[in-house]
């Protein structure tokens, strides 16, 4: 079970330039809003037609604009989970799952047999002659779900399945999601700009920027290393700042007014702080930075501070993320700093994250 896409679509304005190759796995497509993740699934169900290139699934063509071949959505046989899960408003659920099979030579009687079985699976029973404005955010989902698995999709693809969902609702239907996809044989694509559920729920992550694939990699290897500015930020690096090597030992980091004892390549372009608590120091080591503090915000477990070299006069308000840090520290690691105007920050060479590739972060 595979996937293989090389497509291109100008749409004036924005341009999707996109590879991907997956096997029977679950694919994750990251990226901020209108980057191109959404678009590229509805490349691959037919929906979207690309300029240029080709789409397999399974080893089976459903576009190639050499060839001249662009098979219509209802031969595709993939199934796409929109974001508001597209149900008929007045249609029941048996009704809604039996769509799934439209244009299946099968007689109405088997059609009625599947689907049923499709709502034993989803545990949808009791609720077939129910409308999806009787139905709950997950029972609705888990229509949606049965109508695209009643139609034994080669490749199942779903589009920000969670996002209109409140947090505890979010992990409830997640949690679902992750047994349907365990079960479904065949490869799977999620969609998302939410860096913790991507991580939970895939096997291999593409970072998508402006329509173009960014970098790719296993979730581990990703989030461990992400090679790149923007892949940085959406594995939850926050804080940046440009470098110059001094010589084998030590590098400036420009945006933080700081010398720091660590070795660099000489492509070395940027360091970026891990996402995790940081540690203050009473004292100015060599490893240790000095920021004034900006503001001290009280969270439940720990303390987020926003803090600025001592000559940055940028308002926070206009932040970046190079001009500002911001950072979080234990609540009894900050108590002894609490008040003060500057503090000490160790930069521990293991939180400190190294970005060779040329990154487009002007």
């Amino acid at each position: 079970m595979s996937l293989d896409m090389k497509v291109k679509k100008d749409f004036g304005g924005f341009v999707l330039d996109l590879e991907l190759h997956a096997e029977n796995e679950v694919l994750a497509l990251l990226g901020a809003s209108g980057c191109g993740k959404s678009m590229t699934l509805k490349c691959i169900a037919g929906i979207v037609t690309p300029d240029e290139g080709y789409i397999r699934v399974n080893g089976k063509t459903l576009f190639d604009s050499r060839q001249k071949i662009n098979l219509p959505p209802q031969k595709r046989h993939v199934g796409l989970l929109f974001q508001n899960y597209a149900l008929f408003p007045n249609m029941t659920v048996e009704q809604n799952i039996m769509m799934g099979m439209t244009g299946f030579d099968l007689p109405k009687a088997e059609k009625r047999q599947r689907a049923r079985e499709m709502m034993k699976s989803f545990y949808l029973d009791g609720l077939e002659q129910h409308r999806p404005s009787q139905l709950s955010g997950g029972q609705q989902q888990r229509v949606a779900l049965a109508r695209i698995m009643v139609s034994r999709p080669s490749i199942l693809m779903l589009d920000e399945p969670f996002s209109a969902l409140d947090s505890f609702l979010r992990w409830e239907l997640e949690k679902e999601l992750m047994k349907v996809l365990e079960s479904f044989d065949g490869t799977s694509i999620i969609v998302s700009h939410n860096r913790d559920e991507v991580y939970r729920i895939s096997d291999h992550i593409a970072v998508i920027v402006d329509g173009h694939k960014d970098c790719f990699d296993s979730k581990e290897n990703l989030f461990e290393n992400p090679p790149t500015y923007q892949s940085a930020k959406l594995t939850g690096f926050r804080n940046f700042t440009r470098v110059e090597r001094i010589d084998d030992s030590h590098f400036r980091a420009l945006d933080w007014d700081a010398v720091l004892p660590y070795p660099t390549d000489e492509d070395t372009e940027l360091a970026a702080l891990r996402p995790e608590p940081v540690q203050l120091s009473a004292e100015m080591t060599d490893d240790t930075v000095c920021f004034r503090v900006g503001k001290a915000i009280d969270n439940i477990n720990e303390m987020i501070l926003l803090l600025t070299p001592q000559g940055n006069d940028r308002p926070m308000d206009a932040a970046d993320d190079f001009s500002w840090l911001h950072v979080t520290v234990k609540k009894e690691d900050f108590a002894p700093f609490a008040g003060k105007n500057v503090v000490n920050v160790k930069m521990r060479r293991h939180q400190l994250l190294m970005i060779r590739r040329s990154p487009q972060y002007e």
